[in-house]
């Protein structure tokens, strides 16, 4: 990486956020504050997220400059206010790294990537301090993260002190028995308990999916992803045949996209 270039480009973002924010700049930006552009910090990540899985280099670089470009401009809001500055921001993370990576940066030895993950914890626990209550415990898991994501947090929270089945069959059994008590609920046609016992078994399959080394939300983004292809391929099919989507009956759809799914469409 060329640092002269690197050092360029970022002063050069960083002055154009700055003629952005001032009396010859935009006045749609100059109007911003942090809590009216919170929201497009979280679309930009989505959109980071859809285009490492859907596109190419050229559209993951752009996204990423997105969302690069709402880092840079909350951090001069705060700098407009004497709280911190882009520079404070990156000098932060950079102390951050270097503090929970003393197997790279010091003398701890590591034998793979499971005990880097307990150091990890074990600093960031001594970070915030030991003063903590134990009902505190949880609340480091940010409400705001998607359901999925969370769920998936709070059961690796949990796991750190403890709290966690032994292994995958502890939890598949955990899944069975809620997916039990789902059935009976159905089965009972009591909507409040159908409702709770659906999240119940949302939950299990979350630390299920944690349990095997991945994340809930991830394998649903590729679920999604996978329903609208082959969803669009239905689609085209059936409508190369003369009949739009909105003409067919389920059987035909059905048939359509089962031709999709083994590969005979």
């Amino acid at each position: 990486m060329d640092q002269i270039r690197l050092s360029k480009a970022i002063n050069e973002l960083v002055e154009l956020v700055r003629r952005l924010r001032g009396p010859d700049g935009c006045p749609w930006d100059a109007a911003q504050t942090a809590e009216s552009v919170r929201m497009y910090l979280l679309e930009e990540t989505y959109e980071v997220l859809e285009a490492i899985e859907r596109g190419g280099p050229e559209e993951v670089s752009s996204e990423l400059g997105d969302l690069l470009f709402q880092v840079v401009f909350i951090a001069y809001l705060a700098e407009e206010k004497g709280r911190f500055d882009f520079v404070e921001v990156v000098e932060k993370i950079t102390e951050k790294m270097i503090r929970r990576h003393p197997h790279v940066f010091g003398d701890v030895k590591v034998r793979n990537a499971e005990e880097v993950s307990v150091n990890w914890a074990t600093i960031k626990k001594t970070e915030k301090g030991n003063g903590q209550s134990r009902e505190a415990f949880l609340r480091h898991v940010s409400a705001n993260l998607p359901a999925l994501q969370r769920a998936h947090r709070l059961g690796e929270r949990a796991s750190k002190a403890g709290f966690d089945w032994p292994d995958r069959e502890s939890v598949m059994e955990k899944v069975r028995e809620e997916f039990d008590e789902l059935q009976d609920a159905v089965g009972r046609n009591e909507s409040a308990k159908v409702e709770e016992e659906l999240g119940d078994l949302l939950f299990s399959l979350v630390n299920l999916a944690r349990h095997w080394g991945w994340s809930a939300e991830d394998l649903m983004r590729k679920t999604n992803l996978k329903f609208v292809r082959r969803f669009e391929s239905m689609e085209s099919m059936l409508s190369s045949s003369g009949k739009a989507l909105t003409e067919c009956t389920l059987e035909e759809m059905d048939r359509a996209w089962n031709k999709i799914k083994n590969g005979t469409g």
